[in-house]
């Protein structure tokens, strides 16, 4: 039998005591990702409206979970709660005033996306006094042929965009388990870059936390840095990690778990992680934090992929319950550890599992998250949608992610946003039947009866959608050729593109810079920093 729904109202000061007392608190921004960018509370999760039945269970497992949604006066906290509650979520509220009555109420607003990753970083530069060079210091080593290596901690998509010439693509998590290879003299000295200076900051702390005999700088500022300075950029570059020997693997283990420990993470076997799982009051995030290829090639049964560097960079959207557990496993001791280490200074509870043998590993494939059931729905295939386009009775929406959408859609498809469907239906031509559209048609789905409701006239679900559209072999166009809703699903970060205002980077610095006393005033957090274990050579 199902537990009651308990529907309430949080004030501001009852979710601060939770926060203070580490308990466990999902506090969802339902808005989309570009309104959540300009002002939200410390902690605050993203999950937009429109996704919830995709990617609610995958983050926020436990469904007795308290969970506190808001909005900023737009009606879309009030609708997250009904969809949360037919998912079977008992323990959900609005906050009382929603973004509005948290400013009111004294409580501190955060800009962008990540920011308890950023504010955490910030204060790592500040109390470790993580030593940092210039875009025109490091270029100048570079140009003058000095013993130097620039290791690039983000992403590789991230790093094939754009990149500091020369460098080379190693990961955040990566960093410790393969700089000794990649700078074997302990004369090399070795610069960390990312886009900013999160990742540069604690990829830097890394090396230095593990006891690295080599010189190691971040590129203050990163990209941006080097941007702002005059200086060029590589683009399309394909420089990575290579193999690590036995005896620097080792090496790099004994290193990490020795942060690890300094830093009070937690350790556990195979068979107490079931019984931890098992506790019905408390959440325990599972993740494998290599790389992506290693996860397709073997996993944990269980374990959700989140590369240790990107799990310390966008935390709260892998971990989304504030208070929870998380436990890290992988296959060489070293990325999990000093992942491991920085969640703990981020005042979560975190675990490393121990014991693991190749065996352990035993899923293959792509991580297959657990989502609502989607409803049943009439379906038309891409040859016939052809054909009724082309009589011109009917309107195609598109619910892809806008910026797929720009880069490739069905010809005549209106952009739409699912979390702004009403106000979408009101740009929309006159049609006898509607046709509803994602990249697989999963997320599509959702909507057919919502947009019945709202235009009276019949919907159905492109079978396959635009990937069938285009494995069919029918034609494309690119453009924001037609949006029926705003581009707000996602936030454009300032330093993503090649292609952004100086006078756009420049403020985003100017954000990270002030956010040691965000958190000052704040007061919630908890973090705490540790000191390098050897000092600069």
């Amino acid at each position: 039998m199902n537990s009651p729904v308990r529907l309430a109202i949080r004030s501001f000061h009852s979710i601060r005591e939770d926060l203070l007392a580490r308990r466990e608190i999902a506090l969802l921004d339902v808005r989309e990702e570009a309104s959540h960018a300009l002002a939200h509370p410390l902690f605050a999760a993203n999950l937009p409206l429109g996704r919830i039945e995709l990617d609610a269970y995958t983050r926020i497992p436990r469904r007795t979970t308290p969970i506190v949604v808001f909005d900023d006066g737009d009606g879309l906290a009030e609708l997250a709660r009904r969809r949360l509650q037919s998912l079977g979520y008992t323990d959900i509220a609005l906050l009382e005033g929603g973004l509005d009555g948290w400013r009111a109420a004294g409580g501190e607003l955060f800009q962008d996306v990540n920011a308890p990753s950023k504010a955490f970083g910030e204060l790592v530069a500040s109390r470790a006094h993580t030593p940092s060079l210039s875009a025109q210091e490091v270029k100048a080593l570079l140009d003058s042929g000095d013993d130097v290596v620039v290791l690039d901690a983000r992403r590789f998509d991230e790093y094939q965009n754009m990149s500091i010439p020369g460098s080379i693509s190693v990961p955040g998590a990566e960093l410790v388990l393969r700089a000794r290879a990649l700078a074997p003299r302990p004369d090399t000295q070795i610069i960390v870059n990312c886009a900013g200076r999160t990742r540069s900051i604690i990829g830097t702390q890394s090396l230095l936390n593990a006891g690295l005999p080599n010189r190691v700088h971040a590129l203050r500022n990163g990209t941006i840095g080097w941007t702002l300075a005059g200086q060029t950029l590589e683009h399309g570059q394909a420089r990575r990690f290579g193999a690590v020997d036995a005896g620097l693997r080792q090496q790099a283990a004994l290193d990490a778990r020795q942060v690890a420990q300094r830093a009070g993470v937690k350790r556990i076997s195979v068979a107490k992680l079931e019984a931890l799982r098992a506790q019905p009051d408390r959440t325990t995030y599972l993740f494998d934090v290599r790389t992506p290829e290693e996860y397709v090639l073997g996993h944990l049964p269980g374990f959700l992929p989140a590369p240790g560097g990107q799990l310390v960079q966008e935390t709260e959207a892998n971990a989304t319950v504030r208070g929870a557990r998380i436990v890290l496993a992988d296959d060489d001791g070293v990325r999990a550890n000093m992942t491991a280490s920085w969640l703990a200074q981020m005042a979560w509870e975190v675990y490393v599992l121990d014991g693991l043998c190749a065996t352990a590993f035993s899923e293959t494939g792509n991580w297959q998250p657990q989502r609502f059931d989607p409803p049943q729905v009439d379906t038309v295939n891409a040859t016939t949608l052809s054909a009724w386009l082309q009589e011109g009775k009917t309107v195609l929406l598109d619910f892809t992610a806008s910026a797929n959408y720009v880069n490739r859609h069905i010809p005549g498809a209106w952009f739409a946003l699912r979390s702004q469907l009403a106000a979408a239906v009101g740009r929309l031509p006159a049609a006898e039947r509607y046709v509803v559209t994602c990249g697989t048609g999963l997320l599509a789905r959702y909507a057919v009866d919502e947009l019945r409701l709202l235009t009276g006239k019949p919907v159905v679900l492109l079978e396959g959608g635009t990937a069938a559209w285009t494995a069919a072999g029918l034609p494309l166009e690119s453009g924001a050729t037609a949006l029926a809703s705003p581009r707000i699903d996602r936030y454009r970060r300032p330093y993503e593109g090649t292609d952004n205002a100086v006078e756009a980077m420049q403020a985003y610095l100017d954000w990270e810079f002030g956010l040691v006393e965000q958190l000052r005033q704040d007061g919630s957090h908890g973090f705490f920093v540790l000191e390098p274990a050897i000092p600069q050579p």
